[in-house]
């Protein structure tokens, strides 16, 4: 028993920032994140106190709202190893934005600082901070990935996710043309911008139908829920998951959009 604990002491702590979309949207993202991270080896833990990142109005120029969410992030995660969340907006938000919003107040910027030091994405966390190459998963399909925009470049997440898939038994990936392209989503700019974000997420939809794949996984919910709204109303019959549902064999029941979660 001794040995036991301490070898959970010894466990990296990870804070689980759920995200607003897997919450309200997708749970099951946020269980399949905790089932990895605890067979990569470290102790999750979800702080009830957490709120959402702040994104939406610091993207529209609301810098005050933007600053109370942050703050209330940061003492959330205050006194974690780690801080992991399974989307490159929402990580992207908290490693590159919050130093800006507290650029005048250095008492914030210190715990912005210090916050995205720790913080991390999901898949990149798995890869590049814990060495996982295999999680043992199986999925019987064809598959096309979209990078998303802040993961991609706010965060350099490319080939990252591309090695797990590369190591799910029964899965081929066919890459679809223009996959770093946005699919129109941005947060609010498809409301903003309607038009152009719908003929953005049109191209995106026959990109996918074009790569052949019976699925479409990416990083970030909110580009999926965005790209599989537009393929049903399109008629198109793709699958749709978050790639941390397929690596933690959490991908056997309904897709994105089709159903129950």
């Amino acid at each position: 028993m001794e040995h036991v604990l301490k070898n959970e002491q010894t466990k990296p702590r990870v804070g689980l920032f759920v995200t607003c979309l897997a919450d309200l949207h997708r749970p099951s993202v946020a269980f399949a994140a905790v089932k990895l991270l605890e067979d990569a080896g470290v102790i999750v833990e979800v702080p009830r106190a957490q709120t959402c990142c702040g994104q939406p109005a610091f993207n529209n120029g609301d810098l005050g709202h933007a600053r109370t969410l942050a703050r209330q992030v940061m003492k959330a995660f205050a006194n974690y190893d780690y801080v992991v969340g399974p989307s490159g907006s929402c990580m992207g938000t908290i490693k590159t934005h919050y130093v800006e919003l507290f650029e005048d107040d250095p008492d914030g910027l210190k715990k912005a600082r210090d916050l995205a030091g720790r913080s991390h994405e999901l898949i990149s966390f798995l890869t590049d901070v814990m060495g996982v190459t295999d999680f043992g998963a199986n999925y019987d399909g064809t598959a096309t990935y979209h990078d998303s925009c802040s993961g991609l470049r706010e965060l350099g997440i490319k080939e990252q996710p591309r090695r797990l898939l590369d190591s799910v038994q029964g899965l081929t990936i066919n890459e679809m043309e223009d996959s770093e392209v946005c699919c129109g989503f941005g947060g609010t700019f498809c409301v903003k911008f309607p038009e152009i974000s719908g003929k953005m997420v049109d191209d995106k939809c026959s990109r996918i139908a074009e790569s052949g794949a019976d699925t479409i996984l990416a990083g970030d919910l909110g580009c999926l829920l965005n790209i599989t709204g537009r393929m049903r109303r399109r008629g198109q019959k793709t699958r749709a998951f978050h790639i941390a549902e397929v690596l933690a064999g959490m991908a056997d029941g309904p897709g994105i959009g089709d159903g129950e979660n």
